[in-house]
């Protein structure tokens, strides 16, 4: 790898690139850095023969994140210890872009301040072997006490206050260029004059913290972060008016000369060493993939009303079994349910009305087929009322895959040391509500603080041959308000989501690649014995394969084509119809998206 492959990855957040750069810049000293990244925390193990310098070493992994610039990281924990030791012996906790912000992640926290800051000042790109640079080793000030607000003499610069009111909260934690503060703290706004050019003075409050004379962990389930919060609260202002107030990352500027405003009542760090130390695991390579692979609509046949049941279950999936191999994780949209419940909840007889139930046993069918997680979240997981809802949920997991669809719920499961979130929607209000765009974010936020990618299941949106096309507008399907996909699509990702897996129109759809995430509208039928229609572009089906690296950025993807014959049984489709399907609909739906779909199914990010 060369050098300015390094610099380039590091800048993206990648913890090898950042642990060679910051080992390098402290090659001099004899100290050791090992990297972990969790969300937007970068934890640094500093080691050495003897306890590495702690200033010292705060101002050359400082200067050298600041010069960095990695937008993903926003906050540097710092813990040092000596060689053989296994609890470190101090610890600091650095917030790069907005110094006065609380953060309750570490022990120690600080905030840094700049007095020589100066916004004309151009930011030069680093080269490689200056880029974590030697700085002096003399100890910067300590500054004990709360240190006022710096004052201007530039009478241009018009200081109004500005409440803001914790906690922070991302607007997206990959590819986000802004962020929302808000506090009952009282902060200083500064506000540039017409046709003027103007720097900005940041100040920092001190807070104080709560100290607290015991802790007991009981559960090795704890992360530090949990811990931290619970230990270190800051003293509460009384409660005054607050407004929310956006602010770009690209107007902080360059700190200079910092000072160090260090909080008082610390810890003692063999309280939280186990948990510390737990924090720093081995990086995860950049270059991990994570391959899903992912079915639309399964219906694999019921017997209510009628026995419609396949005399040799086994057959069903035998021909695309192969095609369902050789992923991390395979997902699909159950659309039936797994129970004997005898009484349905929809009334039937008039042609449009269905309730299908399937029985319990097929649930090892469906984990033979090489499932790991199901969503019930749709119109007919409710066809035999909460009873026949709770039997489907409990013979999934019994079979020893996950469901995911239960109002509120987030699935989790771990691949290669990369912890991947489910949530699964419909337009429905009895499981989570594509509807209300308020609760969906409030979930993926949720999911982004425990997991590092989060998939996204919906079933929404018109149905059959006519609604091929997608708009970014609301469907209805018989009166019924089905949603508008692209708008939740692009509203989840923006909140952090990395991957949307939509169905329920019954045939294929556009795709299309939104800030680096893969958008799938429609994956069509992939099952449907005897019960749902296979003629024209309703039996055009696929299985949607997509890797993903460890940020939950689209890498690549294809398009296994399959079609459905007229009892709806799936069948490798040597004429590729479902791929010419959706190439021909992501050119019409989205022209100027980056998503490129060669004539082979395979997926790929426009050069």
């Amino acid at each position: 790898m060369t050098q300015q492959e390094i610099l380039t990855r590091a800048k993206q957040g990648d913890p090898q690139a950042i642990a060679f750069l910051i080992n390098q810049a402290l090659t001099t000293t004899g100290v050791k850095a090992k990297v972990s990244i969790q969300k937007n925390n970068l934890h640094l193990l500093l080691e050495s023969s003897q306890l590495p310098e702690r200033q010292a070493c705060i101002r050359v992994i400082h200067q050298g994140m600041q010069r960095l610039n990695a937008s993903s990281i926003d906050f540097v924990n710092i813990y040092g210890r000596r060689l053989g030791n296994t609890i470190p012996e101090w610890t600091e906790v650095i917030e790069l872009y907005r110094p006065n912000i609380y953060h309750p992640a570490g022990v120690g926290t600080i905030w840094w301040q700049s007095e020589n800051t100066n916004s004309s000042q151009k930011s030069l790109e680093p080269t490689l072997p200056s880029l974590f640079q030697q700085v002096e080793l003399n100890t910067p000030e300590i500054v004990k006490t709360n240190p006022e607000i710096s004052k201007s003499e530039d009478k241009n610069v018009d200081f109004s206050p500005v409440n803001f009111k914790r906690p922070v909260r991302k607007i997206n934690s990959r590819s986000r260029t802004k962020k929302i503060f808000s506090s009952s703290d009282i902060s200083w706004q500064f506000l540039p004059q017409k046709n003027q050019v103007f720097w900005l003075l940041l100040s920092t409050i001190g807070i104080a913290l709560i100290p607290v004379s015991s802790l007991v962990f009981n559960s090795n389930n704890y992360k530090l972060p949990e811990i931290i919060s619970n230990i270190s609260q800051p003293q509460r202002r009384p409660q005054q008016n607050s407004s929310t107030v956006e602010v770009s990352q690209s107007a902080v500027p360059t700190v200079t000369t910092p000072k160090i405003v260090q909080t008082q009542n610390q810890l003692n760090l063999s309280e939280v060493s186990e948990f510390v130390l737990s924090s720093i695991k081995s990086p995860i390579n950049p270059d991990t993939r994570i391959t899903i692979k992912a079915v639309g609509d399964i219906i694999p046949g019921t017997n209510y009303p009628k026995n419609k049941l396949h005399p040799k279950k086994q057959e069903l999936f035998a021909s695309v079994k192969p095609l369902l191999q050789d992923a991390d994780i395979v997902f699909g949209n159950f659309e039936s349910t797994l129970t004997s419940y005898p009484r349905s909840g929809k009334k039937m007889g008039s042609g449009r009305v269905f309730a299908f139930r399937t029985p319990p046993n097929y649930r090892y069918l469906l984990k033979d087929a090489g499932f790991d997680v199901l969503s019930v979240a749709n119109n007919h997981s409710f066809d035999f009322l909460k009873q026949g809802f709770e039997d489907t949920i409990a013979n999934i997991q019994n079979a020893g895959m996950q469901a995911v669809g239960k109002k509120g719920e987030i699935v989790y499961r771990e691949v290669k040391g990369i912890n991947i979130a489910f949530i699964a929607f419909s337009n429905y209000s009895y499981h989570n509500s594509m509807l209300d765009l308020e609760s969906a974010k409030k979930l993926v936020r949720e999911a982004d603080e425990n997991a590092d990618i989060i998939v996204i299941s919906v079933h929404a949106g018109a149905e059959g041959t006519r609604a091929l096309r997608i708009k970014n507008k609301t469907e209805y399907f018989y009166g019924e308000n089905r949603g508008n996909k692209i708008l939740f699509s692009h509203t989840l990702i923006d909140e952090g989501a990395d991957l949307i897996l939509a169905h329920g129109p019954h045939v294929p759809r556009a795709m299309e690649v939104y800030q680096g995430k893969l958008i799938a509208y429609s994956l069509g039928n992939f099952m449907g014995y005897r019960t749902l229609s296979s003629k024209a572009q309703l039996g055009y089906s696929l299985v949607l394969e997509v890797d993903i690296n460890p940020r939950g950025d689209f890498v690549s993807g294809k398009i296994l084509p399959v079609h459905l014959n007229s009892k709806g049984i799936p069948y490798p489709d040597k004429y590729g119809r479902s791929i010419k399907l959706i190439r021909q609909l992501t050119k019409k739906d989205f022209p100027k998206t980056i998503l490129e779909i060669d004539g082979e199914g395979k997926l790929k990010v426009k050069s």
